[in-house]
């Protein structure tokens, strides 16, 4: 039975991350968006390093080791900062419940790099099924058009695919430096957060943005606050204390509920629709996630009756050995 504060963590996470494709459909109203996304992690980095500062002490706040080098610039660089921005280039050019759905494809991504940068990671039959029927509802969603392939909205999709590779492939980078690694998982974001913000400052640099173009709107300003304190750091400090109150499958299910947030949200608050084919989408995607998400839970273990037959130490670890179809950090 899950108690009050995993289900208090597992709420704020999807809904709090749910809201951020909202809030950044709504503020690309008045920030480019390069810019939009700098300044965003330049508050949330300010923001975390004070929460950092009170709650952990000073000699757990420096890199010791190669590990927690590598996993602060995969965190900085791919899963903060070159996701994002790419999140909200692509936001220019799809509804929020589209950008929320498409982004959501990291249970889905990870194992393809898992398998091939860690060794003791394997995509087995049942996670490759469920990473097959990922993929195919990101086709649903996509609903690729051959006379209109080249067009912005398909161009925004393959944008937003891209930060959601990004966001994959650091994250596997970060868990094959987790055996060298002294630092928590909220001190490497905040040394992480610094990092993206200076990344996305130079992409907004060298692409030509200007605060100038900035309008600064009481809109603009709920918005920026939006994706900076709550999903810049209230999220992951929530889904970081689910990571601690539960198991890391049961934590990863806030990747099924959300592209429904973002959707209800768009809706209510954007007036944006979503097409039925994106709904059979992520309908599929979520078919995919459950897939791979079975593969990670030892069925026969609970029943005694499957493991009544096994008669040698060696037929009882056969019976009771976790599948590697998927697993996150």
């Amino acid at each position: 039975m899950i108690d009050r504060r995993t289900l208090a963590f597992f709420v704020l996470s999807s809904v709090f991350f749910g809201g951020t494709f909202v809030a950044a459909k709504a503020g690309l109203e008045y920030f480019p968006p390069l810019l939009f996304v700098a300044i965003r992690f330049d508050v949330a980095a300010l923001v975390m390093l004070g929460y950092v500062a009170l709650t952990v002490s000073g000699d757990d706040l420096l890199p010791e080791t190669r590990g927690d080098v590598v996993g602060i610039l995969a965190t900085g660089v791919l899963v903060i900062g070159l996701a994002n921005a790419l999140l909200f280039v692509g936001q220019q050019y799809a509804t929020s419940a589209v950008g929320a759905i498409v982004f959501s494809l990291n249970p889905i991504l990870t194992p393809v790099f898992a398998a091939v940068l860690l060794s003791d990671e394997r995509l087995s039959r049942r996670g490759a099924v469920g990473m097959g029927l990922g993929l195919l509802g990101v086709a649903l969603v996509v609903s690729p058009d051959p006379a209109a392939l080249l067009g912005g909205d398909a161009i925004g999709r393959a944008i937003l695919f891209g930060g959601a590779i990004s966001a994959a492939l650091g994250a596997v980078l970060i868990r094959r430096a987790g055996s060298t690694a002294t630092l928590s998982s909220t001190v490497r974001i905040a040394w992480g957060l610094p990092l993206a913000a200076a990344l996305c400052h130079g992409f907004a640099y060298s692409t030509g943005e200007s605060m100038a173009a900035i309008s600064w709107t009481t809109e603009a300003l709920v918005a920026l606050g939006y994706v900076s304190v709550i999903a810049g750091v209230l999220a992951y400090i929530a889904y970081f204390g689910l990571l601690e109150a539960t198991e890391a499958t049961t934590a990863n299910l806030i990747f099924y509920v959300v592209p429904v947030v973002s959707t209800l949200g768009g809706w209510a608050i954007l007036d944006e629709t979503i097409a039925p084919s994106a709904i059979a989408g992520f309908l599929t995607i979520f078919v995919g996630f459950a897939v791979i998400g079975s593969d990670s839970i030892d069925v026969r273990s609970r029943l005694p009756g499957l493991t009544a037959g096994a008669t040698t130490p060696e037929d009882a670890a056969c019976v009771t050995e976790e599948p590697r179809g998927y697993r996150s950090d």
